[in-house]
């Protein structure tokens, strides 16, 4: 399996020096267009366009970010509950078609009850785990029937359903979930494809990929996974370590520069897992450190690899060689940072996998 190398476009311009959060703060549409081409030209395969209860609204941003573009795809950040799955099946589909395959949904529940008060969402977030699942079987049933089909569950109730439009991709758009509860995973063994996680210590990933894919296996699933991760890049070691407590020190700056303040306790069961990790020492395997997770209450994907580009990408190829072929990469810096990716850390990835897929053929 290829790697996959995953950015996030944001739709206006950061401000503070350190960037922890990248949604926030109004539109600006030749940003949007600048930002998503950039990631096009360094090489990315797909963009996340982010969800908060207040930030413009995904789909239409990816529109947008895709007209401007021609390869780069869109991984659309998706709160189930909304909209009818019925009609979200339809706008995924006549999306994927207008692009020609260009889109990814990732589902979420939404990590904090009192942000998904703001969108007049009430139900507490395992049963929003409980819909998700729900929702997304009605989606795929509204993307494989031939015939109209009734459906009558928990949460939704249709009868004599049907879309004109199936999917360019098939069977679907991949969909890709995240979250450590229960609920999490019940619902994305069961109906997802991509596991995404948070950059987590190698041991731990082991772990976590082997539990995964035995849950996964009982409904006769084969999931890839996804991890997240903030690379810290110099030109020398000791300079990339320097950025690094720069970066850390901008982020705990009064006033909240970096868009979440400091010390703020974790909003879900992922963020408490690097909480602990950050706990048992600042630094992992080598690259992966965790200060400005702790610093942040884990939010914002805050998991770093700190280092040269060379030894990022060695790094990142430990997690590909242990069943992590995908990986959604950012900065502090968002916009400098991804042209940069895309010169000297991306190539180094892509180089890598290619020389591991050959052995392990060979």
């Amino acid at each position: 399996m290829s790697v996959r190398v995953i950015g996030m476009i944001g739709v206006a311009p950061p401000s503070g020096e350190a960037t922890v959060h990248i949604i926030k703060g109004g539109i600006s549409p030749p940003y949007l267009r600048a930002y998503a081409q950039a990631h096009e030209k360094a090489g990315f395969d797909l963009a996340l366009v982010g969800y908060t209860a207040s930030s413009a609204e995904g789909f239409l941003v990816a529109q947008h970010a895709a007209h401007h573009t021609e390869r780069l795809g869109f991984l659309i950040a998706h709160r189930p509950g909304f909209v009818a799955p019925t009609l979200a099946a339809r706008k995924i589909a006549t999306f994927d078609h207008l692009t020609e395959g260009r889109i990814a949904l990732h589902v979420i529940a939404g990590a904090s009850d009192a942000e998904q008060h703001g969108d007049g969402d009430f139900a507490p977030k395992e049963e929003r785990y409980r819909r998700a699942a729900e929702y997304l079987e009605v989606m795929k049933l509204a993307w494989s029937s031939e015939r109209r089909f009734d459906f009558a569950g928990e949460f939704y109730t249709v009868r004599g359903a049907r879309s004109d439009v199936q999917p360019f991709q098939k069977p679907h758009p991949p969909l890709f979930f995240g979250g450590s509860s229960e609920g999490a995973l019940a619902m994305g063994a069961k109906h997802c494809d991509v596991f995404a996680m948070f950059g987590e210590p190698l041991a731990a990933t082991v772990r976590r990929v082997a539990e995964f894919r035995t849950r996964a296996a009982a409904y006769g699933r084969t999931p890839t996974f996804n991890m997240s991760f903030r690379p810290i890049l110099a030109d020398t070691e000791g300079a990339a370590w320097d950025r690094a407590r720069r970066i850390l020190a901008s982020v705990q700056q009064p006033g909240d520069p970096a868009g979440f303040g400091t010390a703020r306790k974790p909003l879900d069961q992922s963020g408490r897992r690097l909480m602990e990790f950050a706990a048992q020492g600042e630094t992992h395997d080598e690259r992966l450190w965790m200060p400005i997770a702790e610093a942040t209450g884990a939010v914002g994907n805050t998991s770093c690899l700190v280092g040269t580009p060379e030894q990022v990408a060695r790094a990142l190829l430990e997690y590909y060689k242990i069943g992590v072929h995908s990986f959604l990469i950012r900065g502090f810096d968002p916009f400098e940072d991804t042209i940069d990716f895309g010169r000297e850390l991306i190539p180094r990835l892509r180089a890598g996998a290619e020389e591991l897929d050959r052995a392990k053929a060979a």
